[in-house]
């Protein structure tokens, strides 16, 4: 599949999946909701590659790091930023989860020893700048109280988990494990620790029959989790995790627009800019380098 159209994808389905997110919300905790949608995405990959016959079978080394993918990139993520829900408004999180993609360069070049792009830093500080101007009023209403300090430690701690997932992805490839077969496998994991948290933490198990839940689910695990990671992950080996990170700052562009549709979000001039200099941003990140001909 051509990188445009898995980067595209990726924007489009992670973008429109927050209103499925808002159908989750009910009796069921939202830790123990996350184990359910990762445990139901793992077995349909699960089946997926039983009847396509992809391979299963790994070293118990390569299940130490498919394990450590789960945990960081499809548990520990979640976790934090649920938690941090509750102090901080979705347009904080949308910006400091955009952090990832300036993450994923610094971890990149730390622990890989990779060199870091200019244009995807430069493409980053466009992006960052455009989403503080799209989420400037829910900025301007933050306030320096412990609460919101919590919350600010929670989700960059929860977005740094997601960048250590994405070079993982990378160490894996490196192994020669498909994207398809270590999401499967990293996919239970990471719904196998959040049910366990959720049990230590007294959580009940419970289980919403209502339609929109059980509509939202399935459709969060088949495509934001099964065809999402599967794509987006397939992007970090293809592109580079700095890269691949970059489509995070489109997504609230996509929300953004979804809420306008069915919320009535109302645009003001600085979001409107906000927009210009995220899409510039990913021109930026996106295009190819000029190929120099020697002579």
């Amino acid at each position: 599949m051509p990188t445009g159209l898995l980067y595209l994808i990726v924007v489009l389905i992670w973008g429109s999946s927050w209103i499925g997110i808002a159908y989750q919300a009910g009796p069921v905790p939202a830790l123990v909701s996350i184990g359910y949608r990762f445990l139901l995405s793992s077995a349909l990959l699960m089946l997926f590659c039983t009847v396509s016959g992809r391979p299963l079978r790994f070293s118990l080394r390569d299940h130490g790091w498919m394990l450590l993918q789960g945990l960081s990139l499809f548990c520990l993520n979640y976790l934090m930023f649920y938690w941090s829900a509750k102090d901080l408004t979705s347009g904080l999180l949308a910006i400091i989860f955009s952090i990832m993609s300036v993450m994923n360069l610094a971890n990149g070049a730390i622990f890989f020893g990779q060199r870091i792009d200019r244009r995807v830093a430069i493409g980053a500080v466009f992006g960052l700048a455009g989403l503080s101007c799209v989420f400037w009023p829910e900025i301007a209403k933050a306030d320096a109280s412990s609460a919101t300090l919590t919350g600010l430690g929670l989700s960059l701690f929860g977005t740094y988990c997601a960048s250590i997932g994405n070079l993982v992805s990378v160490k894996l490839k490196t192994r020669n494990i498909p994207v398809i077969q270590s999401n499967a496998i990293g996919m239970g994991y990471g719904a196998l620790a959040a049910l366990i948290i959720s049990a230590v933490a007294g959580s009940t198990f419970a289980v919403d029959t209502r339609p929109s839940y059980l509509i939202s689910l399935f459709l969060l695990a088949l495509f934001a989790s099964v065809i999402g990671f599967s794509c987006y992950l397939t992007l970090v080996q293809r592109i580079g995790a700095g890269r691949a990170a970059y489509s995070a700052v489109l997504f609230p562009v996509v929300a953004l627009t979804i809420s306008t549709i069915l919320e009535g979000y109302r645009w003001t001039g600085l979001a409107v800019l906000g927009i210009v200099l995220v899409l510039c941003g990913n021109l930026i990140v996106l295009r190819r380098p000029a190929v120099t001909i020697r002579r």
